[in-house]
């Protein structure tokens, strides 16, 4: 049985926002990660970019079903920072992605409330400059094919709303094709090839499916 869909963003470009209140500036980057250690990465560069700045906070939510979730609040009083960030990715239904707010103070204390908008109201503001990807979990198969019919049958293939994902050349030529279901890529492939080719199961993989909502 595949897992459900899921939604994260774009890559590789960062989606960034910015709020300013009372002198105060809130720089939001959103980047699309699939580790621990790349969203740790994340956090890490910008602090070696903006060391001026008195707080780099950060949240992440990694997992087809967002079973990994971390927060950190910097300095920031406790429940501040962090954790609005992250419930903003949440309320976007979002995984697979990290984001860290660099604030610089601008010498006025805006209390737990003002932070607490402060902060996910940054977030925010990165995420509507931020392209929504679904990711699907699709069926792998493989097709091999002489090297002269190869371009055809992948165009075919692609006209028919196949997903060619990757082609290898070798003796022949193979195709690695995600579906739905392994039927969709056995029609799809007989239909094209007058049923010289056949398709061998692959496994699955996560695939990326643009997506507007």
């Amino acid at each position: 049985m595949t897992e459900p869909p899921y939604f994260t963003v774009a890559g590789p470009a960062d989606a960034i926002g910015q709020v300013d209140v009372k002198r105060s500036r809130f720089l939001a980057v959103v980047r699309r990660v699939d580790t621990e250690d790349s969203a740790r990465a994340l956090l890490a560069e910008l602090r070696r970019e903006h060391h001026d700045a008195r707080h780099h906070c950060s949240a992440f939510i990694l997992g087809p079903r967002a079973e990994t979730m971390r927060s950190n609040d910097d300095g920031e009083p406790s429940g501040t920072a962090g954790a609005p960030m992250l419930d903003v990715l949440r309320g976007a239904e979002l995984s697979d992605v990290a984001t860290v707010v660099v604030r610089w103070f601008g010498g006025t204390l805006l209390g737990a409330g003002g932070l607490v908008r402060a902060y996910g109201d940054a977030v925010a503001s990165a995420l509507e400059s931020a392209t929504v990807i679904r990711r699907e979990q699709r069926t792998l198969s493989r097709v091999s094919l002489p090297h002269a019919d190869a371009g055809r049958v992948e165009a075919e293939l692609r006209a028919r709303g196949i997903a060619v994902l990757e082609t290898e050349y070798a003796a022949q030529a193979t195709l690695l094709l995600a579906t739905s279901d392994l039927a969709d890529a056995e029609a799809a492939v007989a239909a094209s090839t007058a049923g010289s080719a056949h398709v061998e199961p692959s496994g699955t993989q996560w695939v990326d499916v643009r997506a507007s909502r």
